[in-house]
């Protein structure tokens, strides 16, 4: 019975270290360790091993090895990590400084001022010159802020948004088309210019006729603007990219009825 209850105690000990340590604690092994979480670790750790849990299983339940945790106590409770302020020699490639004013001069020469590394290298061991590694060439230009776009092309342009147009009542919107029908010999066709209310889905002028011409576009859209009334309110006629939409004759028409001309992508 005693043996049940020390393992439910200790069950709910490292339950609670468990919900205590998710908000502070985590990550990969061998990672450093900051002192005020070294210090919390150590406190969340005592205070399951006082409620009735082995200190291993608590120092397992946060990933530390126990031997760890008899360390940072050994050492005034939770030293310091001095892995980030540790001496490190230089390594014994490294570039000097007058190597890596080579390699800013040769980027920024006029024959490879427009070349990422990845071209000035080859290039320079075509003329039978090294001066760096491609990496080394990247690391020197990011360390002097020259890692860019070295090409000659103009930075992209921050373009405004297509207009849209939005329909919230009849005679708002309007969009048309031509169809191409066929007739009674094969290989020929009739042409149906249809135009439709947005919002009310209703046709408010069609004809079919013989051929595609701006013109005729002209006189349906005339008519249509007379009989639905439109003449005194904005109106939107929105149509694709095609000749007939887009012909001389039909933008003067529109300018005189006062509608605005709408095109699908790419707009102008």
């Amino acid at each position: 019975m005693a043996r049940k209850e020390k393992a439910l105690a200790e069950a709910a000990a490292l339950l609670v270290l468990r919900k205590n340590a998710a908000a502070i604690w985590g990550g990969r092994r061998g990672r450093m360790i900051s002192t005020p979480d070294r210090q919390n670790a150590m406190a969340l750790i005592d205070q399951a091993v006082a409620a009735g849990a082995r200190r291993a299983q608590a120092c397992a339940e946060l990933a530390l090895d126990e031997r760890t945790c008899r360390r940072w106590r050994a050492r005034d409770g939770a030293p310091e990590d001095r892995r980030p302020t540790a001496p490190r020699p230089a390594p014994g490639n490294r570039l000097s400084e007058a190597e890596r004013q080579a390699v800013l001069e040769a980027c920024n020469s006029q024959a490879f001022k427009s070349l990422p590394p990845s071209q000035i290298v080859p290039r320079l061991a075509d003329q039978g010159r090294y001066i760096a590694s491609e990496a080394s060439f990247y690391r020197i230009l990011r360390a002097e802020g020259q890692q860019h776009h070295r090409g000659r092309a103009r930075p992209p342009a921050r373009r405004q948004p297509p207009t849209s147009h939005r329909a919230r009542g009849p005679c708002e919107v309007w969009s048309w088309d031509i169809t191409w029908m066929p007739g009674p010999i094969r290989g020929g066709f009739f042409y149906l210019y249809l135009i439709l209310d947005v919002y009310s889905r209703k046709i408010v002028g069609w004809e079919v006729h013989e051929r595609e011409a701006a013109e005729l576009a002209a006189e349906l859209v005339r008519r249509a603007v007379w009989a639905e009334g439109c003449l005194t309110r904005p109106l939107v006629l929105h149509a694709d990219n095609g000749s007939p939409m887009k012909g001389a004759t039909m933008k003067a028409t529109l300018e005189r009825l006062g509608v605005i001309a709408s095109y699908s992508r790419p707009r102008q």
